[in-house]
């Protein structure tokens, strides 16, 4: 059982010495300058600001599927409250970064990220590993988050970003949850909808890369960021339809035996 906690202390651990050992990362000017930056009905980047409407409809969706629920711990609730808050708050601060696309703007768009990402991996912690220390951790994971894009805005003032800190607060728990869900069984059904989450969220980035590409493939239609928002969106709404749908296991019928804690 030990062992599986020790995969995932090496991990983040690796990925802390790595953030130290790397070269601090500089906000690139360039990442502004989407591929598409079409205009309609008055609205800058329409597709791209109007795109992030979908995060906003997934988070009342999320919100809805969190009050219909059923838990095996009223303490698992929680960490899924923050992830449909966060996309609802994605929505907006996506939406108004994409309106006027600058450093100062990107704060907003990134700061709501933060509290979905660690909203994601507080619940898997609590389901998967252990209630209470998943619980636990929830608001030491939002601080971190939060603080990671402070503390690249505030580099930013002063002529010193460094996305780091950020860089390693979204791309931990990519790396982690993939592993939690081969290691440590679900205590609910519809197990599945975390894998279509994960998957749909690597088709994000994918899509994110090729922005400039996907724009010129389609002729101008579609952008690879617009439909990185899409993608995203999408992940939120697979993990949100499964929290809405899926029954608690019952006792001995999910999780490892050390998972049992309260």
């Amino acid at each position: 059982m030990r062992w599986r906690l020790g995969v995932l202390a090496g991990v983040a651990a690796a990925a802390i010495v790595f953030a130290l050992a790397s070269a601090p990362i500089v906000q690139d000017p360039a990442y502004h300058r989407f591929a598409d930056q079409r205009a309609f009905f008055g609205i800058p980047n329409f597709w791209n600001v109007t795109t992030n409407l979908l995060f906003c409809g997934v988070g009342v969706y999320g919100l809805r599927a969190w009050r219909r629920a059923r838990w095996e711990s009223d303490a698992h609730r929680w960490p899924w409250l923050i992830t449909a808050l966060g996309s609802l708050l994605i929505g907006c601060g996506s939406g108004y970064y994409h309106a006027m696309p600058d450093n100062q703007t990107l704060f907003w768009d990134r700061l709501p990220m933060t509290l979905a990402f660690m909203g994601v991996l507080s619940a898997v912690i609590a389901e998967r590993i252990h209630t209470r220390a998943g619980v636990a951790l929830l608001a030491p994971f939002l601080v971190l988050g939060m603080l990671s894009v402070e503390v690249w805005r505030r580099g930013e003032l002063t002529g010193v970003g460094d996305l780091r800190f950020y860089a390693l607060v979204q791309f931990y728990p990519m790396a982690a949850l993939p592993l939690i869900l081969w290691m440590f069984p679900s205590r609910y059904t519809e197990g599945g909808g975390m894998w279509q989450m994960a998957g749909m969220y690597g088709g994000a980035k994918v899509f994110e890369w090729l922005d400039a590409g996907i724009y010129a493939m389609s002729g101008g239609v579609m952008s690879g960021h617009s439909l990185k928002h899409v993608a995203a969106a999408g992940a939120l709404w697979a993990v949100f339809r499964m929290v809405g749908r899926r029954s608690p296991l019952g006792e001995g019928g999910g999780g490892l035996e050390f998972t049992s804690g309260r």
